[in-house]
């Protein structure tokens, strides 16, 4: 061990939330990125103040595992000083694999731990699959929309990890071919702060400090085009969109879905899976979209406009779903299927008591963060729901997150 009294060596055991690594000394925990269960590692401490835990920063590699690999971002590398590694990345050294199982990991930790799951529950060693075409390209050039910053001296760049501090690089490996050819990473941009970089059906667009050409910008999921402002929210990965509204509609029971009902497609965006609904359920089907974001409606509006019972509503969805648990005819609810996309945050206890007090059929949850979804489980298993379903997807090869698909049914609907 090093002299200096800030620098340590460290065995890391496992795992934790956030794309960090967990190791101890002297009997605290300490968080640590850059690294791998089983490894030893050199560290330097730089945040002592929490009597919970510590964090550090990996300086090198003493003991390595099996699993790591040469990163796939030299910018991110352990060989770079920590403040200088690019932040995007943070699993780039561990073998593809590997970076499932403890996502994996993660999410099953996160469901006994917040979720109240028994450690034997079948959803509690829910593997991570693979999206297709990502095994085959090392899990790069997947990105296809990419936020950029500008430094004061109009540098383009990522922020360094865990910092607000540009980074210059030389290259974007999650980024699709087209995203990182159109991104300006060797051009100056005085007195910009952000830069977009956006592909979607329609080509490649670059947009400094939020300005993007006039007009919609469109992206094709099966046989259908969706509308949408040109960096309005759509799905990263270049295959999301396809394979979540698949999974979505897998999700659903058809023996419990009512095209009649007021069904809800809540955090919306533009439409996806009040579409896939219909698709799957016939064109006919009642649903109404949800969303805070009022462009996001009105392309909404647009793209389900050959569904006959669908409706997009602007509202924040509080005070959406607390609005219809005072309606006279709630108990119409009952027969609705209600799917919701919420932020990382997730929907919280307040929107989950709402949506569960409507005992709709079936609740099915699109999630990216596993800690809020199992928040989110155990407010609804208190409420009367069981988790019924649980689907999880790398749709973020080389980062940390993790996107799940579950699927909640009333209690008392449940076969004995």
């Amino acid at each position: 061990m090093a002299d200096a009294p800030d620098i340590v060596d460290l065995t890391i055991t496992n795992v934790a939330h956030g794309g960090v690594f967990v190791a101890r000394h002297e009997g605290r925990v300490v968080f640590v990125p850059d690294t791998l269960p089983g490894e030893t590692v050199r560290a330097r401490l730089v945040d002592t103040r929490k009597k919970s835990f510590w964090r550090a920063e990996a300086l090198e590699v003493l003991d390595a595992s099996a699993d790591r690999v040469d990163h796939v971002w030299s910018a991110s590398a352990i060989d770079r000083d920590p403040a200088d590694r690019a932040g995007g990345a943070e699993f780039g050294h561990i073998a593809l694999p590997r970076q499932r199982t403890l996502k994996a990991d993660v999410l099953s930790d996160a469901l006994v731990r917040f979720g109240g799951l028994d450690a034997d529950s079948p959803f509690v060693r829910t593997v991570v699959e693979p999206t297709a075409g990502d095994d085959d390209g090392n899990g790069l050039h997947w990105r296809t929309r990419v936020s950029l910053h500008v430094d004061g001296e109009g540098r383009v760049g990522p922020y360094a990890a865990r910092s607000h501090r540009v980074i210059t690089v030389e290259d974007l490996p999650l980024a699709t071919s087209e995203v990182a050819a159109a991104a300006p990473l060797r051009e100056r941009l005085d007195g910009a702060t952000t830069v977009d970089v956006v592909l979607s059906a329609d080509g490649v667009l670059v947009a400094v400090d939020g300005a993007a050409r006039t007009g919609a910008v469109h992206e094709r999921v099966g046989e259908r085009t969706f509308s949408l402002e040109p960096l309005g929210f759509w799905q990263v990965h270049r295959e999301a969109a396809v394979l979540l509204s698949s999974a979505v509609s897998s999700a659903v029971d058809a023996g419990r879905f009512d095209p009649a009902a007021p069904n809800l497609d809540l955090y919306g965006g533009v439409g996806l899976f009040a579409a896939t609904l219909a698709d799957r359920f016939g064109r006919g089907v009642r649903v109404t979209t949800v969303e805070a974001e009022s462009s996001a409606t009105d392309h909404a509006a647009e793209n389900l406009s050959d569904v006959v019972g669908a409706r997009a509503v602007t509202a924040r969805v509080d005070r959406f779903v607390r609005s219809i648990g005072a309606e006279r005819d709630v108990a119409r609810y009952r027969a609705a299927t209600i799917v919701l996309d919420p932020p990382r945050s997730g929907a919280g206890t307040a929107v989950v008591g709402e949506l569960a007090a409507l005992q709709p059929a079936q609740i099915i949850y699109v999630a990216c963060d596993p800690v809020a979804l199992a928040r989110d489980t155990k407010a609804l298993r208190a409420s009367g729901y069981e988790l019924d379903s649980l689907r999880a997807f790398d749709l973020f090869p080389h980062t940390h997150h993790v996107e799940a698909v579950a699927a909640f049914t009333r209690t008392g609907d449940r076969p004995s």
